[in-house]
């Protein structure tokens, strides 16, 4: 599955526990007639993933979708669900300055001087 939006936050990498268990979130906001604030949660080595994105980038994220069932201390049983990122897209084409690139000016395009209207045209049109 797949999320695509722009980048609203990127927390940093936090370590839990004694095993050294790493974790880094990061919300996603659509862009659709009811945008929705998406966090996804990158996991151990995937939390690098995240360093070279900023918060306002275009990006497509590849998720996974998780579920897990929970008994509390009086019986009950809780679902929980999350989102966890395995791979993320920059969606922003990288463009020079002005956005296009230069026209050459006139005079690179010289005129042809050598056409005889007795050649052969083979073109369809």
């Amino acid at each position: 599955m797949e999320v695509q939006g722009r980048i609203k936050m990127i927390d940093e990498t936090k370590t839990y526990g004694n095993n050294g268990f790493r974790k880094r979130e990061l919300v996603v906001t659509t862009e659709e007639q009811y945008p929705q604030h998406i966090l996804v949660e990158f996991v151990q080595d995937k939390c690098d993933l995240l360093n070279s994105y900023k918060v306002g980038q275009m990006v497509k994220v590849s998720i996974n979708l998780r579920g897990r069932e929970w008994v509390n201390p009086q019986g009950e049983t809780k679902y929980f669900n999350s989102i966890q990122g395995w791979r993320i897209e920059n969606l922003e084409q990288s463009q020079p300055e002005g956005g296009m690139p230069p026209v050459p000016p006139m005079e690179a395009f010289e005129p042809a001087d050598d056409i005889s209207d007795e050649d052969h045209d083979d073109l369809p049109f």
